[in-house]
């Protein structure tokens, strides 16, 4: 086994065993109490997952084991002095837990590099499909075929014992990861670049040789493929494509079908879609202008507008964070660095200064700070990469780093299959009558 792995086993071996202790002392203490509008609108707010790669902070935002991005800009190895810290270092940071030196992250991009051979049958399922197919529609196609490389499902043929699931996990895990970047970039330039492909460029790292593949050979887009890829990584356990994946997973389905699945619910307009909807709308408040320097009172008008409309402002509000997101700011730190002069850029740092006032105005709204959608489209499309519907696709190269992380210790781990219990309408009416329970097992 490769260091990371013989690294990963030896921590969930011990985390195992504590988890074991604190269910035999504490398994039968409760966490909070539910609410019947909790069960009716989305389970905000239950507790009822362990992710151990991250942890969501309604004021501090998002920490990959206990680290924020700011402390992992400055902490994790990167691949020039100074620059954006490589994913492979996150990575390993998630999967085992503790920051990795240069070389362990040196031995990750090695590790991915030799394992992101694509079979071709998945490049002709891509093919098969119309070209005006949506790009997360030919991703998620793409990772269905290359299920038939599954590791654990072979061996689960055989009849693996359990507490060596997490063995071929592990292996599909690394494969997965290593291949996104070459599925992604074939769709990329089939769909845009005249199906003129780039081979991958094997002394790249993973977020480098994505941008290469891509057919961007600048080097600050190379570092925002890096930073891009750190900071949409994971966002703890319970949104949408990050419960999928464990939910499916937890069926010991292999990490091609719970990771696809995963994609599906980051398609949705209400998740990874987001950052798609905020440069349209940017796009098309520009053409209502007909200005690409809009000024703060015309960006509050058509802010009014669009709520007054029954539509909401995209890149705004969050379920749990109440501050700015910091994976926002890191961007705009970025764009300063990168490009203070964009005009496209300019316009976010516009709204930024607009919509949350508005929005406190209106006195509904939780958290009317921008998300990390309602910065990344006008950094990429800086760069010229213009084709706001592959934005979700880059999302999903990067969250795969995360889902699957969490996928190796679900399986670690032996977590059960998820089974929450459901209930209907007319047992809720029959409980406030008092003739009955509704809290069964």
């Amino acid at each position: 086994m490769g260091s990371i792995k013989e690294k990963f086993k030896e921590k969930a071996d011990i985390a195992a065993a504590e988890i074991k202790d604190l269910l035999k002392e504490h398994g039968t203490k409760t966490i909070g109490e539910v609410t019947l509008a909790q069960v009716y609108q989305g389970m905000r707010g239950i507790t009822g997952l362990v992710t151990e790669t991250s942890l969501l902070d309604a004021q501090e935002g998002i920490r990959f084991r206990g680290y924020s991005i700011p402390e992992l800009q400055a902490k994790l190895p990167s691949a020039i002095p100074g620059g954006e810290p490589l994913p492979e270092g996150l990575f390993y940071l998630m999967l085992i837990g503790e920051l990795p030196t240069v070389e362990e992250v040196q031995d990750v991009t090695s590790i991915l590099q030799r394992r992101s051979h694509v079979p071709t049958h998945v490049f002709q399922t891509i093919d098969a499909l119309p070209i005006n197919t949506h790009p997360m529609t030919m991703f998620v196609t793409a990772v269905m075929a290359l299920q038939t490389e599954s590791n654990f499902a072979k061996e689960y043929s055989k009849g693996i014992n359990k507490k060596d699931y997490w063995n071929p996990m592990f292996d599909d895990a690394m494969d997965l990861i290593a291949r996104l970047p070459r599925i992604a970039a074939y769709i990329y330039r089939r769909k845009y670049r005249n199906n003129e492909h780039i081979q991958p460029n094997g002394l790249l790292d993973w977020a480098g040789n994505l941008a290469h593949m891509m057919g961007f050979n600048d080097e600050s887009f190379k570092e925002l493929m890096r930073l891009y890829m750190t900071i949409h990584a994971d966002h703890e356990g319970g949104n949408v494509s990050a419960h999928t994946t464990h939910l499916v997973g937890s069926a010991l389905s292999d990490p091609y079908l719970s990771y696809a699945a995963g994609m599906n619910g980051l398609a949705g307009p209400l998740h990874g879609l987001a950052n798609q909807e905020v440069i349209k709308w940017i796009f098309e408040m520009q053409e209502k202008l007909q200005t690409e320097e809009p000024s703060a009172e015309q960006i509050a008008q058509y802010v009014k507008d669009t709520l007054a409309g029954g539509k909401v402002v995209p890149g705004y509000g969050h379920a749990v964070l109440r501050k700015t997101d910091p994976r926002f700011t890191a961007q705009m730190e970025f764009g300063k660095k990168h490009m203070p002069d964009d005009k496209l850029v300019n316009t976010v740092w516009k709204v930024y200064e607009t919509v949350p006032p508005i929005l406190q105005s209106l006195g509904k709204i939780k958290n009317p700070w921008p998300n990390v959608d309602a910065h990344s489209g006008a950094l990429l499309v800086h760069y010229g990469l213009l084709e706001y519907e592959f934005y979700t696709v880059l999302f999903a190269v990067s969250r795969a780093m995360g889902v699957l992380a969490s996928l190796c210790w679900d399986r670690a781990l032996g977590f059960a299959i998820e089974r929450p219990k459901s209930i209907t309408t007319e047992s809720v009416k029959l409980w406030l009558e008092g003739k009955g329970e509704i809290w069964g097992d």
